[in-house]
Order: structure tokens, then sequence, then C-alpha cells
């Protein structure tokens, strides 16, 4: 059975072999599925429930 992972911004799943794995030096790891979701959660710092091409937007 082959595992997905999801999302650590958008939440939509990952399949494998695809996306980034990004360790930070502190030992958390976050998947993304493409480099517009690394760049908002790393360099811009934005929030995925106030970003509306997520699929968490809207939700608490």
């Amino acid at each position: 059975m082959v595992k997905v992972k999801k999302c650590s911004f958008c939440s939509y799943d990952v399949p494998i072999g695809r996306g980034i794995t990004y360790v930070k030096k502190d030992g958390t790891i976050y998947n993304f599925c493409t480099k517009k979701c690394k760049k908002a959660l790393l360099n811009y710092k934005k929030n995925p429930r106030k970003t509306r091409w997520t699929g968490v937007y809207g939700k608490e």
C-alpha cells in the first residue's frame, strides 16, 4: 500500500517521490507539494487558514 503524505501548508496530498521535504535545524520535518507552499510558509510566514488557495482556508 502506498503511503501518501500531506502538504504542511495547504494540506493537499503529496504522492511518494514528489514534492519537497524540508528539515529544520531543530528536527522539525515539513512536507511541501510545490515551491509555492514552501515559500509561503517559510519565507513569507503566511497563515494557511487565511490564504484562499489552500485546502484549510476558512476552517478553524
